[in-house]
């Protein structure tokens, strides 16, 4: 995981979130986001379900999270919408950084964090009408679509496995207070195996 990009991708990141690197944030921002980058970087999602180890997988997996956190503040709240954006702009100012430090461009920067960004927004689309349909089958559609999308074929049963997973995290968020969220407290479901 940490030879490929995004490897080094997240790996900045986190660093930056722990102290380790040049930026550092604070408060729920900070825990929140560090959660999400922590979870999306757990092995079984790789080695269990095949997401694919690349930018675009790395990125997928963060999505997938961040998502998981937005969803639960959603409708929370003046602070909570606030919490939301500040975790969404925090997401693409790293995403930003990461690839000046990677080397990217000037002026392929913009272009890439865009694209991302808008990557992002179709995904909250698809994942949040997915989940609000008991069928899995759209939201085994949207994971296929989106984490293996740059695959020639998911792993028999991945986009199911996964389907239940965040099922599962969604649950696991709704039941967590509100007030640990505020104060950048969120626990996840185990990742696969």
């Amino acid at each position: 995981m940490a030879d490929s990009i995004f490897g080094r991708l997240i790996g900045r990141s986190l660093a930056a979130l722990t102290g380790n690197g040049r930026a550092r944030r604070t408060g729920a921002v900070d825990g929140l986001f560090t959660a999400v980058v922590a979870q999306a970087r757990a092995p079984g999602f790789y080695a269990a379900l095949g997401a694919p180890d690349t930018l675009d997988g790395r990125f997928d997996l963060i999505a997938l999270h961040l998502f998981l956190v937005m969803r639960r503040l959603k409708g929370q709240g003046a602070e909570a919408a606030k919490l939301s954006q500040r975790l969404y702009e925090t997401m693409v100012e790293d995403f930003e950084t990461s690839l000046m430090e990677m080397g990217v461009g000037d002026t392929g920067i913009g272009r890439r964090v865009k694209t991302m960004a808008r990557g992002m927004a179709g995904r909250i689309r698809a994942y949040d009408e997915a989940l609000a349909d008991p069928d899995d089958r759209k939201l085994e559609v949207a994971l296929d679509n989106n984490v293996y999308g740059t695959v020639e074929r998911a792993p028999e049963g991945a986009p199911a496995a996964l389907a239940a997973y965040m099922r599962a995290g969604a649950a696991a968020l709704a039941d967590q207070p509100l007030a640990d969220l505020l104060r950048g407290e969120v626990r996840f479901v185990p990742p696969p195996a």
